[in-house]
């Protein structure tokens, strides 16, 4: 077993490829207007920026909210010869570009495609009053696509092509910091090339595998890699299915978003207790809680912890530890109709790890939700 740190694991990630972190993560649904107020009542967003017909956009409509440095871009097509009405037809609403923040886009493009990135978008610039927004694009796992978006010469609220969303309907927000990381399913056999992908193409690292002995119950089982810049504000886990007894949750969401993609966004909170309470209060459902002796265990299995632990046991949040310290975690159930993209809230106190103690446990309950669906 590795006795690196995670700060000496992700140093072993190449550097032709600087990224700052997240710059926003776009889906594409079926009524960006709706999907919009939903985040704004139910996760606490904020308005940012807008664009359509309004702005001159023709083909879409727009809506951009933001909470901590979360940004989120929720986008709809105006007519059925769409392209972003045809992915949301065949894959329902769910995320279509994991947009990175870079110093250089253009340098980004060339570095990527030049070891085997698939092009979206060749290096593009925009501007308007406020400066300039340089981007490209590359496709990864499925169709969903990192765009590259370098916007240091910019000074507007998003991009150009935006204007100011103003609104009077702004609930408060419920805590959420950041994007920690973005799970990606892939099918049958295609874990190990899409780590290779990453490796090869973007210059990431992994930094942690499971396999079916470690994350399994009864019924179903799955694999896991969780690649990483070399900085570690970018982390992707990949995901792949395993054999099991019955369907697991990886083939239950490829069956119904008809293809690869991403799974669930992990976003970040200080106070995990007020995020989920708060969330709980305006309709958010989340997985059911496990067993007590799940929480009994706790001082044996983590150690001491600052929270209370009854309060945790009655909102249903996890904990584990590593090496660095313990994490406390909490998975909604799917925000679509289909059951695929789904939320996990996440509080870090020094684990850098993905919570490798609570699989069983959330494997568990993702079961328990699909037997009710019947797809187990």
């Amino acid at each position: 077993m590795s006795t690196l740190t995670f700060a000496e694991k992700i140093a072993q990630a190449e550097n032709f490829l600087p990224i700052n972190g997240t710059d926003y993560l776009e889906f594409y649904v079926g009524n960006a207007k709706q999907a919009a107020h939903y985040y704004k009542t139910a996760f606490g967003f904020q308005s940012l920026a807008y664009s359509g017909p309004e702005t001159g956009n023709r083909e879409s409509v727009s809506y951009v909210l933001k909470q901590g440095k979360i940004k989120l871009v929720l986008t709809s097509g105006l007519n059925s010869s769409s392209p972003i009405v045809e992915h949301q037809k065949i894959h329902g609403d769910g995320v279509k570009i994991l947009a990175l923040w870079v110093d250089d886009a253009y340098s980004a493009y060339e570095e990527t495609t030049k070891r085997g990135a698939k092009m979206y978008m060749e290096p593009t610039t925009i501007s308007d009053e406020n400066g300039e927004v340089r981007m490209s694009g590359i496709y990864t796992y499925g169709e969903t696509v990192h765009m590259f978006i370098e916007r240091k010469n910019y000074s507007g609220e998003f991009m150009p092509g935006f204007v100011k969303w103003e609104s009077d309907y702004n609930p408060t927000d419920v805590g959420l910091l950041y994007v920690d990381h973005c799970v990606g399913n892939v099918g049958w056999n295609r874990m190990i090339p899409v780590v290779k992908w990453y490796e090869e193409v973007m210059g990431f690292v992994n930094i942690l595998s499971f396999d079916d002995k470690q994350i399994n119950t009864e019924y179903s089982a799955l694999m896991s890699k969780v690649m990483s810049n070399g900085n570690g504000f970018s982390k992707f886990p990949i995901n792949e299915p395993a054999e099991g007894k019955k369907k697991s949750q990886i083939e239950e969401y490829l069956d119904f978003y008809e293809g690869e993609g991403v799974q669930h966004i992990a976003v970040a909170t200080k106070d995990i207790i007020k995020t989920v309470t708060d969330l709980k209060s305006r309709g958010v459902e989340f997985l059911g809680a496990p067993p007590e002796a799940y929480y009994n265990m706790i001082p044996e299995r983590v150690g001491v912890i600052d929270e209370d632990v009854k309060k945790l046991q009655e909102l249903g949040i996890l904990i584990d530890h590593d090496e660095e310290g313990y994490l406390l975690q909490i998975f909604t159930k799917p925000v679509e109709d289909r059951p695929t993209l789904f939320y996990e809230i996440i509080e870090r106190h020094g684990a850098q790890s993905f919570g490798a103690g609570n699989f069983k446990a959330l494997f568990e309950a993702l079961e328990k939700e699909q037997e009710k669906r019947g797809n187990l």
